[in-house]
């Protein structure tokens, strides 16, 4: 029986939780035992598990253990993290995203663990903080990298960002694409008009929507600037935003200060469960992100068939190739992203098209069972290189 602990500050909603939680239980039970470590989500964050009342066997918490540098608590949890590895005595220890990824891989040497693996869902390494930060940050990432035995990164230009910084090597740095339980999306015409029922939004209106937090990485001014200059050419528009965070007081001021017509026509939806349904009135699913690793959100959507509109960064192109399996914009380039919905819009039979070129894509590339098997194949090829089989 192989042992996995597996390290992540906390399970917020989002591609991480999402990663994290399928393989914790979706990996053999037979073969291996695995244990899931996480801290606690900030204010508004949401929680994935409460969110979808799901249940984690063999689940830690470790309130010390979140996303911002806080000293003292770091050190009682890397403490704690240690004397649980030592008890424990994982034969893989298995880190997820930054805060998760410094601690847990000191622990982890800390405490002898045979493998140590580590998983960039994206980096914050850039766009996120000043430049002297970033090159401090970047500095952190060498050295981890040095006592990592797999880097692995969610997509293709993430990993090569990454070893562009002179991060890790490319002999230890794998990609392993997200994996998704896609059942509930394919179905997701079964619960067409729900949402539009709900909002009074009539059925032919277009309605286009946004699934990310609230945060500035996702950039959702630019979204309210986009919608607000397509609302100005096709005014029975409708504008939902999906998902919560620090930044939702400031949106909706900005919704509030707009012209009445415009006001009315958006909705923030805060945090839901029933995605499907959500996406199932979408004619358009959008992201304005200035960074992404792998969009969580295009992905679901793509695999409920819907076409997509996104910013060019990170590694949206990596999902999304532009007018094939979608489109792609500019970041920060509002204007560029309202002609691009206008011209979805304007041709349905084409965007119907390049939306089922989307569905098959993702089906292929990002289902679960996929994911389960590769990171299989990853554990048990580092063990047999350790001689820890």
């Amino acid at each position: 029986m192989t042992r996995v602990l597996r390290v992540i500050a906390r399970l917020n909603i989002g591609g991480p939780a999402i990663h994290a939680t399928l393989l914790s239980k979706r990996l053999d039970p037979a073969r291996y035992e695995t244990m899931l470590v996480t801290g606690a989500e900030g204010e508004n964050e949401g929680n994935h598990l409460q969110l979808h009342g799901q249940v984690l066997q063999n689940l830690v918490t470790m309130p010390d253990l979140g996303r911002e540098i806080r000293g003292l608590q770091d050190l009682r949890s890397l403490w704690a993290l240690t004397g649980l590895m030592r008890r424990f005595r994982p034969h893989v220890v298995h880190t997820h995203a930054a805060k998760a990824g410094t601690i847990g891989r000191v622990a982890a040497r800390l405490a002898g663990v045979p493998v140590v693996v580590h998983t960039f869902h994206g980096h914050v390494l850039s766009g996120y903080f000043s430049p002297r930060k970033e090159q401090v940050f970047r500095a952190i990432e060498r050295g981890l990298a040095r006592i990592t035995d797999e880097l692995v990164a969610v997509s293709p230009r993430v990993r090569q960002e990454l070893l562009d910084m002179r991060i890790g090597t490319a002999d230890t740095f794998s990609v392993v694409p997200l994996g998704f339980d896609f059942d509930r999306f394919v179905r997701a015409d079964e619960h067409r008009g729900q949402l539009r029922a709900e909002l009074g939004i009539a059925p032919a209106a277009p309605l286009i929507g946004i699934v990310a937090r609230l945060v500035p990485i996702k950039a959702h001014e630019v979204f309210l600037d986009a919608a607000r200059q397509l609302h100005a050419v096709r005014p029975d528009a409708h504008f939902v935003l999906v998902g919560d965070g620090e930044r939702r007081g400031e949106l909706e001021q900005m919704v509030q200060a707009a012209a009445p017509s415009f006001r009315a026509a958006v909705h923030l939806l805060g945090w839901r469960a029933d995605l499907a349904r959500i996406y199932a009135d979408l004619d358009i699913v959008a992201l304005t992100s200035r960074n992404e690793g792998s969009p969580v959100a295009l992905i679901e959507g793509m695999a409920s068939a819907r076409p997509v509109v996104s910013t060019r960064v990170g590694g949206v192109p990596d999902v999304v190739t532009d007018g094939e399996r979608g489109w792609l914009v500019d970041m920060d380039d509002a204007s560029g992203m309202s002609t691009a919905l206008l011209h979805v819009l304007s041709l349905p039979d084409r965007g119907r098209a390049v939306a089922l070129a989307g569905r098959a894509h993702v089906l292929a590339t990002y289902g679960a069972d996929r994911l389960v098997d590769d990171i299989d194949v990853l554990y048990q090829r580092l063990l047999s290189r350790k001689g820890a089989a």
